[in-house]
C-alpha cells in the first residue's frame, strides 16, 4: 500500500514538472518578439519546427515517387543501397522511366554483343555469373612522358571529398573498399590524413589553401610537395583545383567549430580560427604561369599533374588549348566538374545557378581540344552524378576516359541523403566530425559495401559495352548513345545534338592493358 502511495505520489510530481514546463515554455513565448508563430502561438508553435525537420524523411520514404527526388531519387538510390549490399538490384514489370522525357539516354546495343574469351581478364565466370575480373583500366597512360607515368587500373574512381568534409570513418571505408577494387582515392583539398592511407593509391588534390603543402604562413611550399611524393609511393598524381562544380569561383569556409586537432594536423592550420579558402590561387594568376607552375611540380615530384575545374566561360580554355599546342607543356589530365556535383556545403545561388552541368560542360571544353589537336595528350575525367552504369556509358561516349564519383560514394558507405552535410548533424556519420554520430559508421563492413558498389557499377558499365559490341568503354561512340528531343518521334544521337565527333582512342586490347598494369609497378 505504502508503495503504490509512492509511485502515485511521484507521477503526480512529474505531472506537476511536466505542467511547469508547459507554463514555463508558454509565458517565454508570449513575451518574446523573435518568432512569431512562438508568440501568436505559445507551445505548440514549437511543433512547425518539428515538422519542418521531418518533412525530408517523411517526403523521402513515404510521399515521394521513385522518380521524384533530386540530387538522386529513390530508384537510384535503392541500385545503389542493394549494389553496396551485394542484394537482388533487378527491377521487375518493365521500366517505370519516361522514356519521352527530355534529354532521356538510350543506349544502341548491337545485334550480337561481344563475347569475351574464356582466358579475357574479362571472361565470365560460370559459377559466379559475373566477369572473373570486373575492373576496367584505362585505355591510356596518363603523363607518358613523365618520370612516374600512371596508368589507372579503374576507369571508376573515387572523386574529391576531403577530411573535414567527410568524417575519418568514412574516409578510411572508402580508401580501404578502393584498395579492395583497385580504383584510386582522390582526396579532395583537405589534404592527406592518415585515414587515406589504408592501402588505396592516391590521387592528392591541391586547393587554394594549399593544405597539407603549405608553410606557417599559408604559403605553397614545393619542399613539401616533394617529401610527400618521395616518402609516399600510393601518390600517384596531383590534381590542381581551380573550381568544383558546387561553388566554381568562390572558396571554402571550414568553421573554428569544426576544426579538431587531427583536422588542423592535417591540414597545417591552427586550432580557433575559421579557415577560409580564397577563390583564387596565389602561386599563378593566368594561363602561363598556371602551365608553368604545373610543369615545375611534375619536375620535382615525377608525377602526373593535372587540373579540376567547373565550367562557365570558355576563352580561358582557348587560351590554354592555344598555349598547350604551341609549348608542348600543360597538364596531363583534366577533370571536368558538371554544376549539378557537390558533396559539401554551398550557397543556394552557386549550387544552383553558377557553372554548366556535366554534359554542356564537357563538351564545350572537349570540342575545343579535339579542334586543337591535344585529346591525345589528355585524359579527360568527367564528374558530376556520373556514379550510375547509364549515365557513365553517356560520359564514355562523350569523350571521357574515366569517370570520378562523389556522393554516390557516399550513400554506398551509409548517407541517406538527408542533405545536411553542411550541418555537422549527418546522422550516418558520413559528412560530419561529431564522434558519437561518427561511431555508427564501421570502417570495416562500410569497405566492403562500397568494394561491392564500384564492382557492380564496372560491371555493368562492362555489360552495356558488351551489349553495344565493344571490348572497353573506351571504344563507345557518340553515335552508340541517342537522347530524347522530347516528343514521341525524334531522337538524335550525341554526336548530332552537340554538334562533334569524339576522338578515336588507341587501344590494344584489355589483355595488354592488364600486362601494362603488372609492367606498371616498377613506377611506384
Amino acid at each position: 500500500m505504502i508503495s503504490f502511495v509512492l509511485l502515485v505520489s511521484f507521477w503526480g510530481w512529474i505531472g506537476y514538472g511536466v505542467l511547469a514546463l508547459i507554463v514555463g515554455v508558454g509565458l517565454r513565448d508570449l513575451l518574446q518578439r523573435k518568432h512569431t508563430i512562438q508568440h501568436n502561438f505559445p507551445v505548440i508553435g514549437h511543433f512547425r519546427y518539428f515538422f519542418e525537420e521531418l518533412g525530408p524523411p517523411l517526403r523521402q520514404y513515404l510521399v515521394a515517387s521513385n522518380r521524384d527526388e533530386l540530387p538522386f531519387n529513390r530508384r537510384q538510390r535503392s541500385w545503389i543501397y542493394a549494389s553496396s549490399k551485394k542484394e537482388n538490384n533487378y527491377q521487375g514489370f518493365g521500366s517505370d522511366q519516361d522514356f519521352n522525357a527530355p534529354g532521356y539516354i538510350f543506349i544502341k546495343h548491337a545485334m550480337l554483343p561481344y563475347v569475351p574469351a574464356h582466358d579475357h581478364p574479362h571472361g565470365y565466370d560460370e559459377q559466379k555469373h559475373e566477369p572473373a575480373n570486373a575492373t576496367i583500366p584505362c585505355a591510356k597512360v596518363i603523363g607518358p612522358h613523365r618520370r612516374r607515368p600512371y596508368r589507372p587500373a579503374s576507369v571508376v574512381n573515387i572523386s574529391g571529398m576531403s577530411f573535414g568534409s567527410l568524417s575519418g570513418a568514412a574516409i578510411e571505408s572508402l580508401n580501404k573498399g578502393a584498395a579492395l577494387f583497385g580504383c584510386y582515392h582522390n582526396t579532395g583539398e583537405g589534404a592527406i590524413s592518415p585515414y587515406h592511407k589504408n592501402g588505396a593509391e592516391i590521387v592528392l588534390n591541391i586547393g587554394t589553401s594549399y593544405f597539407g603543402v603549405r608553410d606557417e604562413a599559408g604559403n605553397f611550399s614545393m619542399e613539401k610537395l616533394t617529401e610527400l611524393s618521395r616518402t609516399l609511393p600510393q601518390l600517384r598524381m596531383l590534381e590542381l583545383k581551380l573550381s568544383q562544380g558546387a561553388k566554381p569561383g568562390k572558396g571554402g569556409v571550414l568553421p573554428a567549430s569544426k576544426i579538431t586537432h587531427e583536422i588542423a594536423a592535417t591540414r597545417g592550420v591552427p586550432m580557433g580560427q575559421d579557415v577560409i579558402s580564397p577563390s583564387y590561387h596565389s602561386v599563378f594568376h593566368d594561363v602561363p604561369s598556371m602551365v608553368d607552375f604545373i610543369e615545375r611540380m611534375a619536375a620535382e615530384t615525377g608525377l602526373p599533374v593535372g587540373i579540376k575545374s567547373a565550367v562557365g566561360k570558355l576563352d580561358m580554355w582557348h587560351e590554354l588549348a592555344a598555349y598547350m599546342k604551341a609549348t608542348g607543356n600543360g597538364p596531363d589530365f583534366i577533370t571536368i566538374d558538371g554544376g549539378e556535383g557537390g558533396t559539401g556545403a554551398a550557397p543556394p545561388a552557386f549550387a544552383d545557378h553558377v557553372s554548366l552541368p556535366f554534359v554542356f560542360a564537357f563538351t564545350k571544353v572537349y570540342q575545343i581540344f579535339r579542334e586543337a589537336g591535344l585529346t591525345d595528350r589528355i585524359v579527360f575525367i568527367g564528374s558530376g552524378k556520373l556514379g550510375l552504369p547509364d549515365t557513365a556509358l553517356m560520359a564514355f561516349a562523350l569523350g571521357c576516359d574515366m569517370v570520378n564519383i562523389g556522393r554516390e560514394s557516399m550513400l554506398s558507405i551509409g548517407c541517406v541523403q538527408t542533405q545536411l552535410c553542411h550541418t555537422n548533424r549527418c546522422p550516418t556519420g558520413v559528412a560530419t566530425q561529431n564522434k558519437w554520430l561518427q561511431g555508427g559508421l564501421d570502417p570495416a563492413l562500410k569497405s566492403v559495401r562500397f568494394y561491392q558498389y564500384v564492382k557492380t557499377l564496372s560491371k555493368e558499365i562492362l555489360d552495356i559495352t558488351h551489349a553495344c559490341g565493344y571490348e572497353h568503354p573506351c571504344q563507345v561512340t557518340m553515335e552508340d548513345v541517342d537522347v530524347s528531343a522530347g516528343d514521341n518521334n525524334k531522337t538524335q544521337s550525341l554526336a548530332a545534338v552537340y554538334g562533334y565527333q569524339k576522338a578515336h582512342v588507341t587501344f590494344s586490347g584489355t589483355t595488354t592493358l592488364f600486362n601494362c598494369l603488372h609492367l606498371g609497378k616498377k613506377w611506384k
